[in-house]
């Protein structure tokens, strides 16, 4: 997978901060759960008290569905990144570099993709801003870092992942947390493709089961997808307009305010910046209000900001360091909030922001006209090579 992968930080999921893009590492300490030997997952006591639930209360034939459970087989790829990208016992992950991140991502192989996507799916993407408000380019700097526009959506059968995940989720701190989360995906993964009659043994995605061009988990495809094309179905394996919809869905459905910016630039004088470093919680909720900090002494750098009437406006101090180098200090706004639904990291949320920019500033303004006109909405042309396992993940 490229960008970031799926079950730590997706839309939808319960998502953990996590720094910038390394590839992970193996987890000295972290070890799977029971491995079976015959590499099939055998029927447990929680496997057959969650096949009871998907028969009773999902209406389920118990036989075709402990027949398919049984069939899945013991992912221990996926078991070893998720060991190795989960938190460590006071702390572990790779020391947080901005730049490098900002050079991975925002480079010229995505934002070339990118004009392409936005040249190519222009309908599509005025569509879902005249719906939603979310603009084309926050749309497509979250496709561009999940996936370089449909590109590398993963190939790991999600069905072995989510079963293992769900069952034999490997031995690390956060073990107890991750196990439901990943048996409810596994439940959404069933409905949704029974529901959409896909056969599930024939789903690619992420090492944390994050499915298409936007790796959605399967419970945000159940709650956000979006039929963008028309043809009575919702397909973000294959369909671009669908993927771009179900996005702008998704962050309509986070909180999403049309109109209103996502950062703010804080003003460069040492007040201004003592004030930032001491508020920075790195936290995304919105714990602050632009007055509160302007009490403090923090300027903003936007001359168009009226201070007095965004007195009360919710913000979080966003930092972004780099080793060597000062922090760079912004203020979120809601929709900055909305973006780190999608994934808890701020350097994602920036990356997502700061790819789009880009994107738009090259690819231009979108032509006006009729979105009704017969325009190829499914181009997953992307041409990067790259691949990152780090935090994240996408439901």
């Amino acid at each position: 997978m490229t960008g970031y992968d799926a079950a730590n930080n997706a839309p939808g999921s319960l998502a953990q901060p996590v720094a910038a893009a390394p590839e992970p590492q193996p987890a000295p300490q972290a070890t799977p759960g029971p491995q079976p030997e015959s590499g099939r997952i055998p029927v447990r006591r929680e496997e057959a008290a969650f096949i009871d639930e998907m028969v009773t209360q999902y209406h389920f034939d118990r036989a075709p569905l402990e027949a398919l459970l049984a069939g899945a087989q013991y992912s221990d790829r996926a078991v070893r990144l998720v060991a190795a990208s989960s938190p460590r016992p006071g702390g572990g992950h790779s020391r947080k570099n901005w730049r490098a991140q900002r050079a991975r991502f925002i480079e010229p192989v995505r934002i070339n993709a990118g004009v392409r996507f936005w040249q190519r799916n222009q309908p599509a993407l005025q569509r879902a801003f005249r719906q939603t408000g979310v603009p084309p380019a926050v749309i497509a700097g979250i496709l561009g870092t999940e996936t370089i526009y449909g590109r590398d959506t993963g190939s790991f059968p999600v069905l072995d992942v989510l079963t293992t995940l769900a069952f034999d989720y490997p031995d690390v701190p956060n073990r107890d947390q991750r196990i439901p989360i990943f048996r409810d995906n596994l439940r959404d993964f069933l409905l949704w493709t029974r529901d959409a009659k896909i056969d599930p043994t024939t789903v690619e995605g992420s090492y944390t089961g994050a499915i298409g061009i936007p790796q959605f988990l399967p419970g945000s495809i159940l709650q956000y997808g979006v039929d963008g094309d028309g043809d009575q179905r919702v397909d973000l394996r294959t369909s671009m307009a669908d993927a771009i919809g179900s996005v702008a869905n998704y962050l309509k459905g986070q909180g999403w305010e049309p109109g209103r910016p996502v950062i703010w630039h804080i003003a460069s004088d040492a007040t201004s910046q003592r004030v930032a470093a001491a508020n920075a919680t790195g936290q995304a909720d919105l714990h602050l209000t632009l007055g509160e900090l302007a009490s403090q002494g923090l300027k903003l750098a936007e001359p168009g900001v009226d201070m007095a009437a965004e007195a009360n406006t919710p913000v979080t101090i966003v930092d972004l360091p780099t080793p060597g180098q000062p922090t760079r200090y912004l203020l979120g706004l809601k929709n900055f909030y909305a973006i780190t639904r999608y994934n808890h990291s701020f350097f994602y949320a920036m990356t997502v922001y700061e790819l789009g920019q880009q994107v738009q500033a090259q690819a231009g303004p979108l032509a006006t006209g009729s979105d009704t006109d017969n325009d190829n909405d499914n181009d997953n042309d992307n041409d990067s090579d790259t691949e990152t396992t780090d935090d994240a993940g996408t439901q």
